[in-house]
């Protein structure tokens, strides 16, 4: 009897143990999911762009919200397509270029080859679009592959050309797509030397090369989290092409961004402050002056430790809110709106993931609560029912805690030539 009963036990434990693995089996890896989602549901093959949020949870039906040709033909509802679901789609595939080559460098998936191309296809598409050489649009109607609102801003700018910098020094990047990306740089550097003059106000311009009358495309004579962005278009511009003029704007600029990086305002968005730190991150892995490159470091050390408040601080309201919400559509609910309820929601998650990687772009690594923090973020979502484009940010944190850095040990860059 009592060995009856062994066996019995022993059968059981077994069973549980063989259960429990099928489940973990069948289980998928939290940051897998959110990359499956990333491309079923926030991206389209005809664009080759990345869309801010979702109004569905079906495949293949999830961004029925996206403008009409019509409607962005007529710059409707505005000439940014705020709130339109493509008015950050240059955003995301700076952050997506950038996190696959990390991924890469960690897994050496040949895949991820031919999927930052698909991103740098996206881009390529943005910037040609329109017809007005160096005009880097939000996005591009999926309807008919040329509509496009006519307001971008610095921050596309800022994520599109950190993204092809990285793209133009990795490996996974051809010749001929090199020679492709060095068009595209080009032709922004030269419309940053055209239009970014005193006569503009240091304007960008519209596509259509009427003033932005928000403010946001003003390359200089910004605030502090902003400084380093032109002397940074026209370092990668130099790296990548090599042509000298691009070379001597650089130093033109670099010490006085420096400068002004110093005075950051402790009240800005936490997306501001990645963008302030990405453009330091280039500058310095190209700086050869050692005091600037110190001065650099201490600036994106002080956002960093910023930036782990604000991680912090995002992962408690995470716990309050409703992560499975879905974005209601911009023409009859209320979208991401900064006065509705969902946009919290949305961007909770959004500055989780930025949260974290503005750390991880000056510091080698998380500190252990903070990656215990980025866990909990990346882990607690339900990628069946997640709406928001934040998922790209946690998975390029992800991606980058796995490549620890020590700042003054960092990559060499410099694929540039003609």
């Amino acid at each position: 009897m009592t060995s009856f009963r062994i066996a019995n036990v022993l059968t059981l434990t077994i069973l549980v143990l063989s259960s429990a693995g099928a489940a973990n089996a069948e289980t998928p890896n939290p940051i897998d999911r959110a990359w499956e989602v990333t491309w079923s549901r926030f991206y389209r093959e005809d664009t080759h762009l990345f869309y801010d949020y979702l109004t569905r949870y079906e495949d293949g039906n999830s961004l029925s919200h996206l403008p009409t040709a019509e409607e962005v033909q007529r710059q409707f509802p505005n000439e940014c397509g705020y709130g339109t679901g493509m008015e950050d789609c240059m955003i995301s595939a700076g952050v997506m270029l950038s996190m696959i080559i990390d991924r890469y460098e960690v897994t050496k998936e040949e895949s991820l080859r031919q999927r930052a191309y698909h991103v740098f296809k996206g881009i390529q598409l943005c910037a040609t679009a329109y017809g007005d050489k160096g005009f880097l649009a939000r996005g591009v109607c999926h309807e008919d592959l040329k509509s496009i609102y006519m307001n971008s801003s610095r921050d596309q700018y800022t994520h599109a050309v950190h993204g092809l910098w990285h793209y133009a020094n990795s490996p996974l990047c051809s010749e001929d797509t090199l020679q492709e990306i060095r068009v595209i740089v080009a032709a922004i550097a030269n419309r940053m030397i055209r239009n970014v003059t005193a006569e503009n106000d240091y304007d960008l311009l519209r596509a259509d090369g009427s003033r932005d009358t928000r403010g946001i495309s003003r390359m200089w004579n910004v605030k502090g989290h902003e400084a380093a962005r032109l002397p940074m278009i026209y370092a990668a511009a130099w790296d990548i092409t090599g042509k000298p003029s691009y070379h001597e704007l650089w130093r033109h600029y670099i010490a006085d961004a420096v400068k002004q990086s110093f005075a950051v305002e402790s009240g800005q968005p936490t997306y501001a402050f990645l963008q302030m730190q990405i453009s330091l991150d280039l500058l310095w892995q190209m700086e050869p002056d050692p005091q600037l490159k110190q001065q650099m470091h201490e600036v994106m050390t002080t956002v960093a430790q910023r930036c782990a408040d604000r991680a912090t601080a995002a992962e408690r309201r995470a716990k309050q809110l409703d992560l499975t919400r879905l974005c209601t559509d911009w023409r009859t609910g209320e979208g991401i709106s900064s006065t509705g309820s969902y946009r919290p929601i949305w961007y909770c998650i959004r500055e989780s993931g930025e949260a974290a990687l503005a750390q991880l772009v000056a510091n080698a690594s998380l500190s252990e609560s903070q990656q215990q923090t980025l866990r909990q973020s990346i882990e607690r979502l339900d990628y069946d029912r997640v709406s928001s484009n934040g998922i790209f940010f946690l998975q390029a944190a992800y991606w980058k805690s796995k490549i620890p850095r020590e700042m003054g040990l960092g990559k060499t860059f410099g694929r540039s030539g003609l």
